[in-house]
């Protein structure tokens, strides 16, 4: 039997290459897992139905020696992404029926790869949420303990891996919707710099904060995974033309703000830092405190600049354009009845909070202003990586919270943002990593940042950090 919950995709990888199991092998017992499984935790929207039929096709390209390390492998894709063919609903009533009319670069480049696709996974609304309980077809609950969130808002993609639903996620981040699910659900989760994956192909949420990124079940997996879905791409003009080799295993200076854990942080969540630290100094790295004074302003920032970006990109959804249309005796009509049927609350929050910092007479006193502090936390970091190689916090203050919990207290869910945000804001890359559990076994995790494209140094300390755990 195969233990597709503890298997890699480098274990399974050399597997298929050895002959010891097929493709075919490996989706049916993901199959067989969500067949069991998902009707409790509402993983999955949708399960492709020619997911052997994938698996097949991969185990005759394995067969000739001209796989990749994908080939074959299993991966689940959250419902924001376009695979050309199927439905994309970002979780939306809003866009319940849409199928979408290409393919995302990413899934072009997984298809290349030779990856199977397995299904379309549950998140927030449009990606807007800390717990996937936003979602317009119910909740996911966490594989661990089913009766806590799997974070959000790419739960359903951290879910599915952590299930043993598949091999590998993809998800996407606008301020650590791949990291703090990773965290919840006790994975790896890579949040890459801004432009080192193509947004081209995902339903924008925040433009100038969206970044599609990988989850792991170790950081290899994750490395795997960023390889294959990484670089330029014609259609996306924030893609970049390469990355830049940065890579060195010498780097050692790890730099803490300890000022931003004043308050809210878990005392576990605490100590179990402090332990991961003083394993790191063990081991030959160099900690120093550090001070980011802007950087405690990011969350502030992105609640100002995601809605904006929000309200923007999601105006084309009318029901005349596109989505859901409800009929009324006007255009005007139209557009009222098809936006209140179509979005969830949440999703109305932000684009109401949106429209209101784009208006004439706050746009200067908010939108602007916003982006000048942007402007000054990303010099803030360029600056402090001039003194040290990365910037460890705790991925999330808090571990997995109870389903229901938070969910009238909007604030106190977007706190939980609180360390992911600067990542986002600045453009640089970020990695989550397990770091232990707690008193009731929930895992624990930790993150670096690091400058823009040092993407390789990031799995250099994280591979380090698995072994000396």
């Amino acid at each position: 039997m195969i233990d597709i919950k503890n298997l890699t995709i480098e274990k399974a990888g050399e597997m298929l290459q050895n002959g010891e199991v097929t493709s075919v092998d490996l989706v049916s017992v993901c199959l067989s897992n969500i067949e069991e499984k998902n009707k409790d935790l509402n993983i999955f929207l949708e399960v492709f139905s020619d997911a052997l039929e994938q698996a097949k096709k991969a185990d005759e390209i394995i067969k000739t020696g001209k796989g990749g390390p994908l080939t074959g492998i299993p991966i689940a894709i959250k419902d924001n992404i376009l695979i050309s063919g199927r439905k994309v609903s970002a979780a939306s009533k809003m866009l319940e029926d849409y199928t979408a009319s290409y393919d995302a670069f990413v899934i072009k480049k997984l298809k290349e790869a030779g990856a199977v696709l397995i299904g379309r996974t549950n998140m927030d609304e449009f990606a807007m949420g800390s717990s996937t309980q936003t979602s317009a077809f119910g909740v996911t609950k966490n594989p661990i303990d089913p009766s806590r969130v799997p974070g959000g808002s790419s739960g359903g993609s951290a879910a599915a891996l952590s299930a043993g639903m598949a091999l590998s996620a993809i998800g996407t981040e606008t301020c650590g919707s791949v990291r703090e699910p990773a965290a919840f659900c006790g994975l790896v989760g890579l949040k890459p710099t801004y432009g080192a994956v193509s947004r081209s192909g995902i339903i924008a949420m925040g433009s100038s904060l969206d970044q599609i990124a990988p989850f792991g079940k170790n950081v290899r997996d994750a490395e795997i995974v960023f390889e294959i879905i990484s670089g330029k791409d014609e259609m996306d003009s924030t893609s970049v033309n390469s990355i830049p080799e940065n890579f060195s295993s010498s780097k050692k200076t790890i730099g803490i703000p300890y000022h931003l854990f004043e308050e809210g942080v878990d005392k576990e969540v605490m100590q179990n830092f402090k332990e991961s630290v003083e394993k790191l100094k063990n081991n030959g790295y160099k900690i120093v405190d550090i001070n980011l004074p802007y950087c405690k302003y990011s969350l502030a920032v992105y609640y100002i600049i995601m809605p904006a970006e929000v309200s923007t990109n999601l105006s084309r959804l009318d029901g005349v354009r596109y989505g859901l249309q409800k009929d009324g005796g006007n255009v005007s009509e139209v557009y009222k009845n098809s936006r209140s049927a179509g979005f969830g609350p949440e999703t109305k929050r932000r684009i109401m909070l949106g429209t209101y910092v784009l208006s004439h007479g706050y746009y200067d006193a908010y939108y602007n202003k916003a982006w000048k502090v942007r402007h000054a936390i990303e010099m803030e970091l360029k600056n402090v990586f001039k003194e040290v190689d990365f910037i460890l916090t705790p991925t999330v203050p808090i571990p997995a919270f109870k389903l229901g919990e938070k969910l009238d207290d909007p604030v106190a869910m977007y706190l939980c943002d609180i360390f992911s945000a600067p990542a986002n804001i600045g453009g640089v890359p970020a990695i989550a990593l397990p770091s232990g559990v707690n008193s009731l076994k929930l895992p624990l995790s930790i993150q670096f940042m690091a400058p823009p494209f040092h993407e390789k140094d990031l799995f250099e300390i994280g591979k380090k950090f698995e072994e000396i755990k």
